[in-house]
């Protein structure tokens, strides 16, 4: 059937304005008629010739025009096709189902295939996909994609071809519909290999501390200590030289560094094998030199790069030293962290703490103190120490807690229904959010990441707040302490607040069940004086004895029940043994009232077998996953627990996994482990 073709638009009116004429002219000729017939007689007659004319024209010749019309049309088109055909810039039609159905050279190039024609779109670029191209109410689309070695900027037009024939003056009498895509391609291949270059070249911060740097002087020879000093900065110096840095020594052990972001990026891919390379340097010293090493960029300014540099240095200083730290403003990174932190002799630093905190104690009336979720004995112990520090200096103080693990219960009960204490001694959370205000301390023991807090809305209401914890510090700390006292090396959280008893109105004489208490945290912690201790955890220890801590009852306080015993044997007995050194085990929490220290005690079990260096034991409980991870000294756990979003100890870690069950989560620390061995981070 042979189609009909129409004009329209302003080349119908320019056809058809000769007709208008001649109808105008021929009320002209009616108004003549009135003036001289003969006149109008004469038009009359013109008139008749100039219509003839005119609709042999428009019968006869438009035929004629129209093919003269379409001719050029298709030329022009022919044009426009060869123009784009031509264009240096890649472009592409593509259907409603994203297959190619032209292109010009350039896109063949482009994509190295001169037959793409009808192939899809996404055979040659994976990342545009049927849903990335625009809708018809958004017209055009933008977005980034690669190809091979190659970056493109994608821009989409949706075309519909109902308004395609609309616009165009000659069509056919039916419908249109669907809609093409326009596809053009910029290569931006060469600016972004300047912009990479020119944020490579963008200034990094570093600083770099000796974590134990009179320690280790005093384990050597006066006369050979400036000769270790001078090895070591050497090597600090050679390390910074080899990737084009500057290196300034500030103090003795204090050294500040320049690098380029490139650098930077080259050292983390070795994993700073400067804190390695460090600990060779041995001129008879006994203790092995560690450093710590804060690196800050992308920063908007050199200042704010510098700023980014102390908060690193701090991180890796909180966190027990001898590991590198890169802060930028979306992350921090964490590489090392292998060595257990050196224990300091002196006691100068807890001194100056115990001064700080009574007088920020006696500037309030009201201490409020908490401990972590699911309060554990050391936990609980420390909170009791600060109970007696804020009674010794004449303030009222209340605990905050809310379950009552079956670990703690025992030392609950020893001041529960004692007239020596006040009936309201503990609070529930929000009993202590109704008390808190601006006359409020808040002491927070045992921990330094808001969100595992006891009660994480206090952290908002309280203006002075305390934290007192022997945790590494990760990402997420308390920020707006008036006092941070976070010591890593120290076993307990016990440990510290009883050696800052000892410095409180020139020593506090504290109870009988306050130093079972705390002894009991100590004793916990270090899993009976086996791990994680040093001279000051046994004075600490010592001290409480002299305070009536008595070995025997607290013993006793802690015996197991059958049902705790057999689920504790019942997880060793199952544990898997996976790449020969790590085990991992579930533990029931059926029957038990605190499942998650059983987990961690059945954890602590596991590293008696021969060979095994990290544990890892998942406990099931109140919807959620608990993992206890403990070792020797052969794996930093708090690195692999920090993976899988949690922290700790290098040798006692953990973290809480939300909406998972125990296979998804061992295949997580599964996962975890083969990266970390894949990246070097762990010795296989």
């Amino acid at each position: 059937m042979k189609k009909r073709v129409k004009l329209k638009g302003r080349l119908r009116i320019y056809m058809q304005v000769s007709l208008y004429l001649g109808l105008l002219l021929l009320l002209v000729d009616l108004g003549i008629y009135f003036l001289d017939l003969r006149a109008g007689f004469l038009l009359t007659c013109f008139l008749v010739f100039y219509f003839g004319m005119i609709l042999y024209l428009m019968f006869y010749n438009r035929p004629i025009i129209i093919n003269e019309l379409v001719s050029f049309a298709t030329q022009y088109g022919q044009i426009q096709k060869e123009l784009l055909k031509e264009l240096d810039v890649p472009y592409a039609l593509l259907d409603e189902d994203g297959k190619i159905i032209w292109h010009n050279e350039a896109f063949s190039q482009a994509v190295h295939n001169e037959k793409a024609v009808r192939k899809s779109i996404t055979s040659f670029f994976s990342s545009v996909t049927r849903d990335r191209l625009p809708l018809e109410e958004e017209g055009v689309s933008e977005f980034e994609i690669s190809y091979e070695n190659s970056e493109y900027m994608a821009k989409f037009t949706r075309i519909s071809l109902r308004e395609m024939a609309d616009d165009s003056d000659i069509i056919g009498e039916e419908e249109y519909k669907g809609c093409l895509f326009a596809m053009c391609l910029f290569d931006e291949t060469a600016l972004k290999i300047a912009l990479k270059e020119n944020d490579d070249q963008s200034l990094a911060v570093g600083l770099i501390y000796l974590d134990n740097y009179d320690e280790a002087l005093e384990s050597v020879e006066e006369v050979r200590r400036s000769l270790l000093t001078a090895l070591i900065e050497r090597k600090i110096n050679k390390y910074v030289a080899c990737f084009d840095g500057i290196c300034k020594k500030m103090e003795k052990d204090k050294y500040l560094v320049i690098l380029r972001k490139k650098a930077v990026a080259q050292m983390s891919g070795k994993r700073f094998e400067i804190l390695d390379d460090v600990k060779t340097v041995n001129i008879g010293n006994e203790m092995a030199v560690t450093i710590s090493v804060g690196i800050g960029l992308d920063g908007l300014s050199y200042s704010q790069n510098y700023e980014f540099a102390r908060t690193a240095i701090d991180l890796a200083l909180g966190r027990g030293g001898d590991q590198a730290v890169v802060k930028t403003p979306e992350q921090i990174s964490y590489y090392g962290g292998k060595s257990h932190q050196v224990e300091k002799n002196t006691r100068v630093k807890a001194r100056v703490k115990a001064h700080a905190l009574s007088e920020i104690i006696t500037s309030k009336d009201r201490i409020l103190i908490m401990g972590h979720r699911m309060a554990d004995v050391d936990s609980f112990g420390a909170a009791i120490g600060i109970y007696r520090i804020a009674k010794a200096l004449e303030r009222r103080a209340q605990i905050v807690i809310n379950d009552i693990t079956t670990s703690v219960q025992p030392l609950i009960e020893m001041f529960q229904n004692n007239r020596e204490y006040e009936p309201d001694m503990f609070l529930r959370s929000q009993q202590a959010i109704e008390m808190a205000g601006s006359n409020t301390v808040l002491v927070v023991v045992d921990v330094n990441k808001p969100s595992i807090t006891e009660c994480p809305e206090l952290l908002k209401i309280c203006k002075s707040i305390v934290v007192l914890d022997h945790h590494r510090q990760g990402t997420e700390t308390i920020e707006n302490a008036t006092l941070s006292y976070v010591e890593a090396y120290a076993s307990s959280a016990c440990e510290m607040v009883s050696e800052i008893l000892q410095y409180i109105n020139d020593g506090v004489r504290i109870k009988g069940e306050e130093a079972d208490c705390m002894y009991s945290g100590i004793m916990i912690d270090t899993d009976n004086f086996m791990t994680k201790t040093g001279v000051r955890t046994f004075e600490a220890a010592a001290f409480l004895r002299r305070n009536g801590a008595d070995v025997t009852r607290v013993r006793k306080l802690f015996r197991e029940n059958a049902a705790e015993y057999k689920a504790k044997a019942d997880a060793v007995s199952q544990a898997e043994i996976y790449r020969e050194y790590y085990a991992i085990s579930v533990c029931r929490s059926e029957g038990l009232q605190s499942p998650t220290i059983v987990g961690a005690q059945a954890a602590n079990e596991l590293l008696n077998m021969k060979g095994v260096r990290a544990s890892f034991v998942l406990t099931e409980y109140q919807g959620r996953i608990y993992i206890s991870a403990r070792s020797i000294d052969e794996v930093n756990v708090q690195v692999i627990m920090e993976r899988m979003g949690g922290g700790g100890h290098m040798s006692v870690a953990g973290c809480q996994v939300d909406n998972a069950q125990p296979p998804e989560v061992i295949k997580r620390i599964k996962e975890t482990l083969d990266k970390m061995i894949e990246e070097g981070e762990l010795r296989q």
